[in-house]
């Protein structure tokens, strides 16, 4: 069947281009599913994909969006039936994959998540990778022992996606939340999704070789690393956690281990597109009950495939502020 999607296309002297085309499901990868996508979701692996960096899409013409919602249009599987709600981020989707950013997609059972109860569609994909990402953090940093009562919580990076809905859920589950950022014209956004203290980015630039920092905050989720992270892991107080889970800043990381083992800090790394699946599962029927925050008008971003192509520019830029959903779909 025909459908429409964002397609990206390398032209000549390697400038790409993303242009929204017809293309046929028939020419889609195996897999046991077909899916009709209701939404997807701007995520900026999928600017890097639109625009041709070859360490996350080796071969074009290709569809990028690592996220998709929408219905099992086909399926030769016993897990899923014919219109069955059903979301998929991760593994290789929207990456080597055609993705959420197409009205179709076909992927492996294995991939394929149930849209849990209490969510929509277009709430899942306000999620996507980056809510989905925070919440493992989220996870990893509950096994290891974070409590609302040990104290501020830092976000760095905190207007993107994967830092918005962190503040968000730490906020709704009772936590105090510092966010850090560069734009001043944010903070009043900052605010209304759950920040109770705003700090400069430049504040966490020390780039001394000073083992160890005044502790500042109990715990804290890291979206850019580099200097940054350096600065986070050795202020943060004794047993306290970091989840690591961008590269926005640099994905180097220099800094001296005393904060390990001298304050006990716990650094967590957070590999979303892996997620062993049952856990996967367990982590999206959490978003869709007591984790489910209230949303924000001002945290998402509606746009249609037709008017998609400025926001992937914007988000290279870093100029999208809270999440971008894609309306895929006809209706």
């Amino acid at each position: 069947m025909q459908y429409q999607a964002l397609v990206a296309y390398e032209r000549e002297n390697g400038v790409f281009e993303q242009v929204v085309t017809e293309l046929n499901s028939d020419n889609l990868p195996a897999g046991e599913v077909l899916i009709k996508v209701e939404y997807s979701s701007l995520n900026y692996k999928d600017a890097l994909s639109a625009t041709g960096n070859k360490g996350v899409t080796r071969k074009y013409p290709f569809t990028p969006g690592i996220d998709a919602a929408g219905y099992i249009a086909e399926s030769h599987s016993s897990r899923f039936k014919e219109g069955d709600q059903v979301l998929v981020t991760g593994y290789d989707l929207g990456m080597n994959t055609p993705g959420g950013f197409g009205q179709y997609i076909r992927v492996p059972t294995a991939w394929v998540v149930p849209l849990p109860l209490g969510l929509s569609m277009k709430h899942a994909m306000i999620h996507g990778t980056a809510g989905y990402t925070a919440a493992l953090a989220l996870q990893r940093m509950l096994v290891n022992g974070m409590a609302p009562d040990q104290g501020p919580v830092l976000v760095t990076g905190a207007t993107g996606g994967v830092g918005s809905i962190s503040v968000l859920l730490l906020d709704h589950l009772g936590y105090e939340v510092s966010a850090a950022t560069l734009k001043e014209e944010k903070h009043d956004y900052l605010r209304r999704i759950g920040a109770s203290e705003i700090i400069s980015s430049a504040e966490l630039k020390d780039t001394t070789d000073r083992g160890l920092l005044s502790g500042r905050w109990a715990h804290a989720i890291d979206t850019v690393g580099g200097d940054i992270l350096s600065t986070v892991v050795r202020s943060t107080k004794p047993f306290g956690n970091v989840a690591v889970l961008g590269l926005a800043n640099s994905s180097l990381l220099t800094m001296p281990v005393f904060p390990f083992i001298i304050r006990g800090v716990n650094m967590l790394g957070v590999n979303s597109a892996e997620t062993p699946y049952d856990l996967r599962v367990q982590l999206w029927k959490n978003l869709a009950t007591f984790w489910k925050p209230e949303i924000p008008e001002e945290l998402v971003t509606e746009v249609s495939l037709g008017e998609l192509k400025p926001y992937i520019e914007k988000i290279l830029k870093g100029k999208v502020t809270g999440r971008v959903v894609v309306k895929t779909g006809e209706g």
